[in-house]
């Protein structure tokens, strides 16, 4: 980061530590810059890490160790209503008492906020989310959707610098899901408000984020904007957990430069990318994205080039996902969109595949599950 991008920071977590019992760390050593402005998610599977660091900043819990700065400054000690940070929950905690209106003054009149103001804001906050029409009715004669739209005003009402939603989305269907994924991302881009977002789910970490922090045993694997953790994944890890992921087990022939030479379990050699290898005689663990591999005449170009056999379709609307069994995987998929799927292709075919060497990435070995 450059000298004078300090002033871009928000919040710091500078070798941050969460002990529950003195002994095992829930967060280790986390040390997190966050952009003024940014939409930052904390990804990762239950008992990464990721909620607990998500609850210090809110001031819920307390770091064993470290520090968390706020605008530059220390709050480790400030309580969480003196933060200026809005939050959202996955139970919305909206008021059962209060109508949609009441909800939403009430963190303005707390800050001792005039009537008059009171009465603008909710307004404009009413307008931002679509509820205009629901001011006066209660949180039980909403939708979930709705809900969330309500607890999401309250968290922007009192226009505070930083916004944390844990989870919020977890409890709505699918097609309301994606809907609100893209009505908090262009709230997001037209407040300019800086976003930590908390979740399991990948595709919409990805969806939504400008920047996302894999999280795995209490530590960030990797933290890059949504593309690059998809197409340049650092370690196994985050490749198997973002996306689809085929993985082959191999050792180390030889590196030269950012190339290396991958020896398969049955003697087939790979060209690949050497990102995270140990030395010669190692082992490793390639990771291929399936919508990478070329089948039949388009796999003529590739530098791999193996034979295949088509072991099942599953069908999925605009592509299908073809299951093979290729260097000794039974379940190697294949993506391809139905508009360039070969209809003269059939299970039990074997077929030639392949694929280039920029898109096959030699990684660390997956230790066992």
């Amino acid at each position: 980061m450059a000298e004078n991008a300090s002033s871009d920071v928000l919040v710091s977590f500078k070798g941050v530590q969460k002990s529950y019992d003195g002994e095992s760390l829930i967060v280790k050593d986390l040390n997190l810059d966050i952009r003024k402005g940014e939409f930052l998610t904390l990804l990762g599977p239950s008992g990464s890490g990721k909620t607990t660091s998500l609850m210090m900043l809110a001031g819920f819990e307390t770091p064993t160790a470290g520090e968390i700065l706020l605008a530059g400054r220390s709050i480790n000690n400030v309580p969480p209503h003196k933060r200026d940070i809005g939050m959202v929950f996955q139970n919305y905690a909206l008021f059962p008492h209060m109508t949609v209106a009441e909800n939403l003054a009430f963190p303005l009149t707390v800050r001792g906020m005039s009537k008059t103001d009171v009465t603008e804001r909710v307004k404009r906050s009413l307008g931002m989310v679509q509820l205009d029409s629901f001011r006066n009715r209660y949180p039980a004669q909403l939708s979930g959707g709705q809900q969330q739209r309500v607890a999401l005003a309250r968290a922007l009402v009192f226009e505070p610098q930083l916004v944390l939603m844990d989870e919020p989305l977890g409890a709505l269907d699918k097609q309301l899901r994606e809907h609100m994924q893209m009505e908090i991302k262009h709230i997001h881009q037209r407040l300019g408000v800086t976003v930590v977002y908390v979740t399991h789910d990948q595709g919409e970490a990805l969806t939504m984020s400008d920047r996302v922090a894999v999280f795995h045993q209490g530590e960030i694997q990797q933290i890059a904007p949504p593309r690059e953790l998809y197409e340049a994944p650092h370690n196994t890890f985050v490749a198997q957990f973002i996306g689809e992921n085929n993985r082959l087990a191999g050792e180390l022939v030889g590196r030269d430069g950012e190339h290396c030479t991958v020896r398969l379990a049955r003697g087939e050699q790979v060209q690949a990318l050497a990102v995270k290898v140990g030395a010669q005689g190692e082992p490793v663990s390639l990771s291929i994205r399936p919508e990478r591999v070329r089948i039949n005449a388009a796999s003529e170009s590739c530098a791999n080039r193996f034979s295949g056999r088509v072991a099942e379709f599953i069908y999925l609307g605009d592509h299908v996902r073809i299951r093979m069994e290729v260097c000794g995987n039974p379940s190697f998929f294949v993506k391809q969109p139905i508009a360039e799927l070969d209809p003269a292709l059939g299970v039990g075919d074997v077929v030639p595949l392949g694929w280039h060497v920029e898109h096959v990435r030699a990684l660390d070995p997956q230790l066992a599950e």
